[in-house]
This record gives structure tokens, C-alpha cells and sequence, in this order.
């Protein structure tokens, strides 16, 4: 009998993102439809969290020295009308500010 598609009860709550180009991150991803809050961080640099529609978050924060930018892939699905500038519908491979490849998939 094949597998059920949600096999778990799990959800992804939140993806964060530690980078040195706060705000250069935020921009790129901001083009590309997703609105961003800004909030002070906890020890002091701000950072930046935008609410998806199927409820993770996204965060951007500074990479203080505890952290460092590292290798992610993600993999976003987007509607047409939100991306600046605009994307055509289809499947996209773009590079963030800190060299992480995004798939971009336009509906």
C-alpha cells in the first residue's frame, strides 16, 4: 500500500537564515513577493522575519561569530504577480546575496 503524501504530523515552523548582507538578503527575498517585519535581535543587531502563507517563517539574521552563512538550498513557489522584477511562470534558479541557490517556481 503506498505511503500517505503527510505521513507526519510534523510542520516546518521556521527557516533561519544567518548571513553577514542582513539587509541585502531581505531585498532579494523581497523581490520576490515575501514582506518583511523588522525587530531588534536579542543581543542588539536587527533582523528581519516574513510570515509564509502556509505558516514557517522565514528569518534573516546578522551571522554573529557563533554562527556563520552556510549552505542552503530553498526552494520556493511564488505567485506571478508578486515578484519585482517580475518573473515569467515556470521554474527559476537564482543565487542569493550570500551564494545560496534558490528554486523559484512562478505559478
Amino acid at each position: 500500500m503506498p505511503e500517505p503524501l503527510f505521513a507526519t504530523h510534523a510542520c516546518l515552523d521556521a527557516i533561519v537564515l544567518y548571513t553577514s548582507r542582513a539587509q541585502e538578503c531581505r531585498d532579494f527575498y523581497n523581490a520576490l513577493g515575501l514582506a518583511f517585519g523588522e525587530e531588534p535581535g536579542p543581543d542588539g543587531p536587527r533582523r528581519y522575519s516574513s510570515r509564509l502563507p502556509l505558516g514557517p517563517v522565514l528569518e534573516i539574521h546578522p551571522a554573529p561569530d557563533v554562527h556563520r552563512a552556510g549552505d542552503l538550498r530553498l526552494s520556493l513557489a511564488l505567485d506571478v504577480t508578486e515578484t519585482d522584477p517580475p518573473l515569467s511562470r515556470g521554474e527559476h534558479l537564482l543565487t542569493d546575496p550570500d551564494g545560496r541557490r534558490v528554486d523559484v517556481t512562478v505559478l
